[in-house]
């Protein structure tokens, strides 16, 4: 691997290094996206019994706000409770609003790695064409060893580019899609509890018995 480096030449090296960034926030990312960390299945019914036998209260409210993205939505919503229907549903959405944010943290930057990759080993490879080019004497001679290296540097780069921009690309529209569908599941869940505060909707949490 030491020496393929060596061969690309020194315009390997942001591309390496945007390598490292990509893989750390793809790794951090699929930790952090987790369906029991965003949307634990069990939150709801554990938020409405507990509502239904206490109330809302500050120890509750600081609970959920620690303990999931959802959560969050949940406790934005509970502090309104006894404000209507509308009003409980506006602090939700803009909660969610910020929590949607949360979310996508680093996929910006994800992205724009996928798409400057493939330019940065488009740099190195016109990098390797001028020292080809440069290669060329005027009398018409050439120097073999700094031809193939002009020639190394070209190629190496630009398959390097495009090995990053691959899984890059890949992984941030996998995220970006699998946040959608978590804030959608989020909004599902928090209005399930704006009905059920206000009387609108009863739910047993028994397997199967949810309506």
């Amino acid at each position: 691997m030491f020496a393929l480096i060596q061969a690309a030449g020194w315009p390997i090296w942001p591309i390496i290094l945007a390598s490292v960034v990509a893989v750390g926030i793809i790794g951090e990312r699929m930790w952090a996206l987790r369906l029991s960390m965003v949307t634990p299945r069990d939150l709801l019914s554990k938020v409405v019994q507990e509502y239904r036998k206490s109330g809302v209260s500050t120890d509750m409210l600081a609970r959920l706000q620690k303990h999931s993205p959802l959560g969050q939505i949940f406790a934005a919503g509970l502090r309104n409770d006894k404000s209507t229907r509308e009003v409980m549903k506006e602090s939700i959405e803009e909660a969610g609003r910020a929590v949607a944010h949360d979310l996508e943290r680093y996929l910006t930057t994800l992205g724009t790695i996928a798409s400057l990759s493939p330019l940065m080993g488009l740099f190195g490879t016109l990098v390797g064409m001028i020292e080809i080019f440069g290669a060329n004497s005027p009398t018409g001679g050439s120097n073999p060893a700094q031809l193939a290296h002009g020639i190394s540097v070209a190629l190496y780069n630009a398959a390097f580019g495009i090995l990053v921009a691959i899984p890059s690309i890949m992984f941030y529209r996998y995220f970006r899609a699998k946040v959608d569908a978590l804030v959608i599941e989020m909004e599902l869940q928090a209005l399930k509890l704006v009905e059920i505060v206000h009387g609108e909707r009863q739910v047993d949490f028994r397997p199967g018995k949810e309506g």
